[in-house]
């Protein structure tokens, strides 16, 4: 119990409200106020610590380790050594952030980002002991069979991004692991490590990247999910032509609801390219957010709305589109608007119908989500 000079006229609940509204420095500074405040405002402090640079994330990870009171009140967490490439964590920093971890025992959301020299060995041991139970995790580390370990003790997580290289020889899952994954994203890994981690999973959204001679494996890979694939966002290191991906993508998962496509090795797209990607959405019976970003000399924005117009056409359920010149057009009462910075700059012709929102920043909203 506080001291009566310690006490507010306030209850707790009514100050942690109000400390909720602060910024960082303010709470540094709240923090100093006395023994009520600087559990009020550290609760806040560490209930979600991210956007560190790297040396703050030492900082943050020795003070876990070493202070009793901060660990119980961290829910999220992201600790970020990939943007200095010059940084290289020892060993003994390892076990310092193994007992950090060990003691964040109401952990929900973890992310976990090496830097290159570590991913290349084995690091996942630092999550060895850990007792949370998490709902979100991101990590960069290789997915081994430390790691694979580690997932099929995670029920309740539902979002899971593996950024490291996952090659076939990386380590599977427990049938039973990860029974509640609904969002699976990944950079570099093969179709059977992406075919591992959504089999018989109830998976609905999915990011990953296709290599040359892998896509159609990549992409039978997402029919095995015990849920149908709504999102797809696909990075294409495939050099053959984008209207041959739409198909592909088109004809084994004509319900997605929305579909992101960036093709980083295509020779250079063109308006009449796009046009000729048109026909090839006709078989998605649901599609509403479009997205596609690729190499080229660039077209003018009254091409574009004609592309927006045509891919209508072909798909009458879209609502919103992005094209290479990295604007969104969203459709408004009946006709295509291009929508720059939530200015209208252009206006396409009729689209035919009235599929869209009364409010395009709300689909430009939902189309980059």
């Amino acid at each position: 119990m506080y001291s009566v000079s310690l006490r507010s006229a306030l209850p707790v609940e009514t100050l942690d409200l109000i400390v909720e509204c602060l910024s960082r420095t303010d709470l540094l500074a709240v923090i100093k106020t006395n023994s009520l405040f600087h559990r009020i405002a550290a609760r806040v402090l560490y209930r979600s610590v991210s956007e560190l640079e790297p040396i703050q994330a030492v900082l943050l990870v020795k003070t876990l380790a070493q202070n009793d009171l901060y660990p119980s009140f961290v829910r999220h967490i992201e600790l970020d050594w990939d943007s200095d490439n010059s940084c290289c964590l020892t060993a003994n920093f390892l076990r310092l952030l193994n007992r950090a971890l060990r003691r964040l025992k109401r952990l929900l959301r973890l992310t976990l980002e090496f830097p290159t020299n570590n991913n290349t060995g084995n690091v996942a041991w630092v999550l060895q002991g850990c007792t949370f139970s998490l709902k979100s995790f991101t990590t960069s580390m290789r997915c081994g069979p430390t790691l694979a370990r580690f997932l099929e003790t995670q029920d309740d997580i539902t979002d899971l991004c593996l950024r490291g290289i996952n090659t076939i020889d990386t380590a599977s899952l427990a049938s039973n692991a990860l029974p509640h994954l609904t969002h699976f994203r990944t950079v570099l890994s093969s179709p059977q490590v992406v075919a591992d981690f959504i089999r018989d999973r109830p998976v609905e959204s999915v990011s990953t990247s296709l290599y040359p001679g892998d896509v159609g494996s990549s992409l039978d890979a997402l029919l095995l999910s015990s849920k149908r694939i709504k999102k797809l966002t696909v990075l294409s290191f495939e050099a053959a032509q984008p209207v041959l991906l739409f198909k592909d993508i088109a004809t084994r998962l004509p319900w997605l609801e929305a579909l992101h496509v960036v093709v980083l090795l295509s020779e250079g797209y063109t308006h009449e390219m796009l046009f000729e990607m048109g026909p090839s959405l006709s078989r998605f019976g649901s599609l509403k957010y479009l997205t596609f970003m690729a190499p080229g000399t660039g077209i003018s924005v009254d091409n574009e709305g004609a592309v927006a117009t045509l891919w209508h056409k072909a798909c009458p359920t879209l609502k919103t589109i992005i094209l290479p010149r990295g604007v969104v057009w969203a459709l408004a009462d009946g006709k295509w608007s291009c929508w720059e910075d939530d200015t209208q700059t252009s206006t396409a012709g009729d689209a035919g119908g009235d599929y869209g929102s009364s409010n395009p920043a709300d689909d430009r909203a939902r189309a980059v989500a």
